[in-house]
Order: C-alpha cells, then structure tokens, then sequence
C-alpha cells in the first residue's frame, strides 16, 4: 500500500455561515464545491487546502460539543504550514482573530502557535 498524501480533512461545524466565512473569508481557502444536502439536512463546504488537499466541512444542525479541550480521543488540531509566521499572525490579528504567543516546537526547532476556528477547533501555524 502506498499512502501518499493527505486527501481531504473533515470537520464538523454548529454556524455553517460563521464558519464559511471564517474558512473562505477570513482565512482564505477556496471553494471547490458547496452543497446542501436535503436527506441530511445540513451544507457540505468542500474547500481547496493546496493541490492535493482539501478541508470539507459539514454543518449538521445540532451537533454535539467537543468532549474537552483539546485532550479528546480524535481529531486533536489541524495544522497549516506557513514561511513567515509572524506576517501570518499579524494578518490573522488584523481580522480579528486572536492567536496564542509565537514559540518554538521543542522537537522541530520551527516557530508555532495556535489560534481557535468558531467552535474553538485549535488550528496551528507551524513555519
């Protein structure tokens, strides 16, 4: 078997309208498909991370919390890579979006953080 890439990431949302503007607006990605599904009831945001990576997003209405922050079994963040992290705090700062002080990965040597999507998913900028 030859796992090669990661595909698509999959997360849920309780605000499909908070989170696309979140995702599409604020933090840029494009979108590759947009669907409301009847049978389901709910929106699936299909969104383009990079050539071969994409961020899916289902909005189902009432959905359960997370257990905990974010010590949970599953999903424990999704992380982007970034060149200039301090360039790419500043513009997440200018819309509003606060993220956690800049340090450096003690097994990587490379500056990180953390900042929070709209149902408080950790996200991190590793450069």
């Amino acid at each position: 078997m030859n796992l090669s890439a990661i595909h698509h990431i999959a997360i849920i949302v309780s605000d499909y309208e908070k989170s696309r503007d979140f995702y599409v607006n604020k933090l840029g990605f494009a979108v590759i498909r947009e669907n409301y599904r009847p049978q389901k009831d709910d929106w699936k945001l299909d969104l383009k991370v990079n050539e071969s990576t994409e961020l899916e997003i289902f909005a189902p209405k009432n959905p359960p919390k997370r257990p905990s922050y974010p010590e949970a079994c599953g999903l424990r963040h999704l992380a982007f890579k970034v060149e200039d992290i301090e360039t790419a705090v500043s513009e997440l700062c200018e819309l509003g979006i606060d993220c956690e002080p800049i340090r450096t990965d003690e097994f990587t040597s490379k500056k990180m953080t953390f900042f929070f999507d709209p149902d408080g998913l950790p996200l991190e900028l590793h450069e």
